[in-house]
């Protein structure tokens, strides 16, 4: 811990790293791009998006304080328990904060659409990512941290949106959410390799400890290709054949720069980012 207390502070922005929020935001895009009927609320559905994004911020407040009590990731520059002064309960509150108002901006958008069923599916769901990182053994120290990640991003993120945006329980949404739940995984195991060493001395059995880094940047690898597949064909469903022809193109491409070059998050979001607004586009050609 000594060397955690040592190190300088980040900025905010540093800490906060944009990038990482596509993974929320890609399936609200995802919505628009698999419907294959017009959305009846756009609006509601880009507002529960952003509920959504201070969600992910609330747990990852949440993550990077459990890591710091327990050991893990003590040499995480952008963590954002050293933006508050390596005090992990400032960052656990700062996490409420953010928490209360995701949960209050959803609930505004549940009203708004008059569907408070959906509660049924997404409070649970909550609770489950809050308990990824809550008490002395969070899920994400087990077995079940990406099992957790995947269920949460899959019908959890990309299913409730599905349902904000007048779809229901259907075949897009469930390819979406299996789609996104597996981009989801991608993502979290792509962070993975740089953190077994501290990862293993506190006792945190993610996927690269149990199984290694390289079986793990394979998985990243089979991970975004089955999200290409998955996107791709409901994208072809949505869209004209030769939309979803390009859209494969343009797939195949991606999936080939990620097999050729090191994995990391940044490239695994940006490529998704690329495909998703790609599709968006085509989709709007074809209108």
């Amino acid at each position: 811990m000594e060397q955690a207390a040592s190190a300088p502070r980040p900025t905010w922005l540093a800490a906060l790293n944009p990038p990482v929020y596509l993974v929320s935001v890609l399936p609200g895009l995802g919505v628009f791009l698999l419907a294959t009927e017009p959305v009846d609320d756009p609006l509601a559905v880009v507002v529960a998006t952003v509920a959504v994004v201070l969600l992910q911020h609330a747990i990852n407040l949440f993550n990077d304080a459990a890591d710091w009590r327990l050991g893990a990731d003590i040499e995480k520059f952008d963590s954002w328990v050293r933006v508050h002064a390596d005090d992990p309960s400032m960052a656990a509150r700062h996490g409420l904060i953010s928490l209360l108002a995701g949960g209050l901006l959803g609930l505004c958008v549940l009203w708004s659409v008059d569907q408070w069923w959906i509660l049924m599916l997404a409070l649970p769901l909550v609770l489950l990512g809050y308990a990824y990182n809550a008490g002395s053994r969070p899920l994400s120290y087990t077995h079940l941290g990406e099992w957790v990640t995947g269920v949460c991003y899959g019908p959890g993120v990309f299913g409730c949106l599905w349902l904000v945006a007048g779809f229901g329980i259907d075949e897009g949404w469930a390819l979406g959410s299996l789609a996104f739940g597996l981009l989801a995984v991608a993502l979290l195991l792509s962070h993975q390799p740089p953190q077994i060493e501290t990862d293993r001395e506190a006792g945190k059995l993610s996927f690269a400890v149990r199984y290694g880094e390289q079986r793990t940047l394979q998985v990243v690898r089979v991970l975004f290709l089955c999200w290409c597949l998955l996107v791709g064909s409901g994208f072809f469903a949505a869209a004209g054949n030769w939309q979803g022809l390009l859209f494969a193109l343009l797939a195949a491409f991606g999936v080939a720069r990620l097999w050729l070059t090191p994995i990391s998050p940044k490239p695994v979001l940006l490529s998704a980012a690329l495909l998703t607004l790609a599709g968006l586009c085509l989709t709007g050609l074809s209108a």
